[in-house]
This record gives structure tokens, sequence and C-alpha cells, in this order.
């Protein structure tokens, strides 16, 4: 059907049995973003155009940096350099040309817009080509989750008994839901993972106390339970990253 393209990473999450299973669909959408920008998908004009105007945040050039495809990243990131090197000639000179016909463009009032500077800065710090591809495409992610859980009482079913969610999916479906379910229907679904993230986060916050006690040596002969990764999967629940456990 023609939603497979988003039901399919969105069944693979459910099923991967992890603290939340929207981190592990949005990992494997940022991997394949990261891939694909490296692709030969570089050498198009317009995906070319989209990343000179948007340009990376510092974690996905950074990510770039990581994959060690040389050739591709500094073709890239030339033609990024260019198109911002004119940006920044064309903002200052526009500045140095109002200064000189005497507008005060940077002593203004607090109801005025922000200065060109200002949104310039604003913007470049903003803006993220890998950023708003992946995000445009976990909203579908979303909606292809919410025709699953109407349609399928497996996936209900997965979604009430599986780990819960980090704080930021679990208040992403919980805002987002009114958007695909209505009345009676809505109620339950944020009845239902509000119970599954009370439940988790309990049964995490227990773990990572016991990691805590075992560093005690009132403890030390005790056994580890289930907290020897508690650590990694807190920081998973508050923050929706695995630090390398390596």
């Amino acid at each position: 059907m023609k939603e497979q393209i988003y039901t399919i990473p969105v069944m693979d999450g459910l099923n991967s049995d992890g603290e939340c299973p929207f981190c592990v669909m949005r990992n494997k959408l940022e991997d394949t973003t990261v891939a694909y920008v490296l692709s030969p998908a570089y050498m198009e004009v317009d995906v070319r155009g989209e990343t000179n105007a948007q340009g990376f945040c510092r974690e996905h050039i950074a990510r770039l940096y990581a994959q060690g495809n040389s050739l591709g990243l500094g073709l890239m990131l030339h033609s990024q350099l260019k198109h911002q090197h004119d940006a920044l000639k064309e903002l200052l000179s526009s500045q140095d040309s109002s200064a000189r016909s005497g507008r005060k463009l940077f002593a203004r009032k607090e109801t005025e817009p922000s200065s060109p500077v200002s949104q310039y800065m604003k913007k470049y710090n903003a803006s993220c080509y890998i950023c708003g591809r992946i995000d445009a495409t976990f909203e579908r992610y979303l909606e292809a989750f919410f025709m699953l859980y109407k349609k399928d009482p497996e996936v209900r079913k997965k979604t009430e008994s599986g780990k819960g969610f980090c704080f930021n999916h679990f208040l992403q479906l919980y805002e987002s839901a009114e958007k695909y379910l209505k009345g009676d229907e809505l109620a339950a679904f944020r009845q239902i993972i509000t119970a599954s993230m009370d439940q988790n986060l309990t049964r995490v916050e227990d773990d990572l106390e016991w990691f805590t006690q075992k560093f005690d040596y009132r403890y030390a002969n005790e056994p580890w339970k289930n907290s020897r990764d508690a650590l990694p999967r807190t920081i998973l629940k508050l923050k929706g990253i695995k630090p390398d456990t390596k």
C-alpha cells in the first residue's frame, strides 16, 4: 500500500523492544538521511541549492565529517561556503549603505523588528537541511503510527505493553494525538500512553537507584538485578540519546 514506506519503520520501532520505539525510528531515519546527503544526491542542483541555503547544524556537520567521504563533503561545503560568503557580503554591503544614508539600524525601539544582521544570525544558527528533512519524514511516521493504531489491534497492544517512550516523544505523541484521534478514542490513547510512561519511568528509576546503591560497600555482594545498563537507559529516557557503552 501507498503508506508502506512509512509503516515499515514504524513497525520496526514498535518491535524493537527498546526504551522508546520512536527513538529507534528517528535514529534510523537520521542514519539514512546523513547517508543520503553524501550519496550522489549532493550533485543534484536542487539538493545543492537547499544545502547551500540551509546549511547544517553542528551535530549533523560533525556526523557528515565522520562518514569519511572527504570528496563529497568537500564539494558540498565548498559550494555552501561560497553561497554563505556571498550572502554575508550582500548583507554587510546593505548595512554599510544604510549607515552612510544616516539610518540607525542598530538603535531601534523595542517595538521595531530586529536588524537584518540579527535576522541573518538567527536563521543561520537555526537552519539545518538534515534536521528539516528528518522532521518532515518523522511527521509522516507519526501519521502512519496513528493510522496503524486505529486499524491494528496488535499496534494498540504493543503501545500499551511496551517500555514507554523518552520524554520528548511521549510529549510529542500526547500533543499530536488530537490531530488523528477524537473524543473517547483520544482520551483512551492518552490514558494508555500516560499509564505506560508512568509505569516505565518508575521501572527505570528503580533500576538507576539500585545501580547507584551498588557503589556502596554494603551492597557490593548483592546481585546487579536489571541495573547494569540503567545509566544509558536513563539518558535515553531523558534526552532520547543512547550513549556509546563500548
